[in-house]
């Protein structure tokens, strides 16, 4: 059960292709958004689709098949962790920024498949 106090799991499409970055000679990370979409219907019986983004942070294995099969609007589920960090920004305030570091990855598709 510990396992699951902090996990996320997302089906979704990516916004863009990941960005990669190389970490000295032997971590690579990859960085990539992911929409979630959810469809259902209000008060007025109206149909209403909202979409959600998340920031999505692959390391090491994950981020070379990232790299190679993922593009913009590929298919992924995912499982992973959420992640807060906190910086100062150039006018000194305190920002915050949330992101889930993918410990799983499923691919729907292929890269460049319709």
């Amino acid at each position: 059960m510990y396992s699951l106090r902090n996990k996320v799991q997302l089906i979704g499409n990516l916004g863009k292709a990941p960005e990669i970055k190389n970490i000295d000679s032997r971590k690579k990370l990859a960085k990539f958004s992911v929409a979630t979409n959810e469809v259902y219907t209000n008060i007025k019986g109206e149909k209403v689709k909202e979409t959600q983004w998340h920031s999505l942070v692959a390391w090491g294995k994950l981020a070379d098949i990232a790299e190679k099969y993922l593009d913009k609007g590929s298919e992924v589920v995912i499982e992973g962790k959420i992640i807060t960090k906190d910086y100062l920004d150039k006018d000194g305030n305190k920002k915050y920024t949330t992101e889930i570091q993918v410990n799983e990855m499923l691919m729907m598709g292929s890269k460049n498949s319709d």
